[in-house]
């Protein structure tokens, strides 16, 4: 059964998705100039774990709007997944300038040392520059451009870059590494979902 919405009720969804996706940095934002004591002995840190966080729960949103299009018939909700995937790329580059310049104050020398000294920072550093072409082509330009075929070859890059986001995550984290686990667990779930999917479509080619 396939579910729609008329366009002005579409648009107004998207509004509220657009608010509610700025909300998490509104409350950064808001800790920093009213509330610093929030943050906790290393505001930096913190800063830089709220957008890191933010990154991944963006990717996963993505990666799952193709799911949950297929499970419940709601073909609208592919309208979404530009805008979930810029926004994941807009708290990666909030995630990015935090680092460079709360963490690095801008010492970039020391940054470069740390990328290629840390693995997880260079793991992180990788996905975050391989989410760069993506946000660039994600308009109906660029897909026009480079062709259906090319740019959705270009974008299934999302995947990889889940990949090491998770990594990323999962190498900074010392000791309680529960929500490194519930993120790799999400994504192991979206992952084989698309191996299903795709396995079953190349039997259904082979016959």
């Amino acid at each position: 059964m396939s579910l729609s919405l008329s366009k002005r009720w579409i648009s107004l969804l998207k509004v509220l998705v657009f608010g509610a996706a700025l909300i998490p940095w509104g409350l950064i934002i808001y800790a920093v100039v009213a509330d610093p004591i929030s943050l906790g002995a290393n505001p930096a840190e913190t800063i830089l774990h709220k957008t890191g966080d933010w990154v991944l729960y963006f990717l996963l949103m993505t990666l799952a709007i193709t799911p949950l299009r297929k499970l419940t018939g709601w073909n609208d909700l592919i309208k979404f997944r530009r805008m979930l995937g810029l926004f994941a790329f807009c708290y990666a580059c909030l995630h990015f300038l935090a680092y460079v310049g709360f963490d690095r104050l801008f010492d970039f020398s020391d940054m470069a040392r740390e990328i290629v000294k840390r693995p997880y920072i260079l793991v992180g550093f990788a996905a975050f520059v391989l989410l760069i072409p993506l946000a660039i082509t994600s308009t109906r330009g660029w897909v026009l451009r480079l062709g259906g075929a090319r740019w959705a070859m270009l974008h299934k890059a999302i995947y990889p870059i889940a990949v090491l986001g998770v990594v990323h995550y999962w190498w900074l984290v010392k000791r309680d590494i529960t929500w490194p686990l519930v993120f790799a667990l999400v994504l192991s779930v979206l992952l084989a979902y698309r191996g299903v999917k795709r396995g079953g479509r190349r039997i259904r080619a082979a016959a």
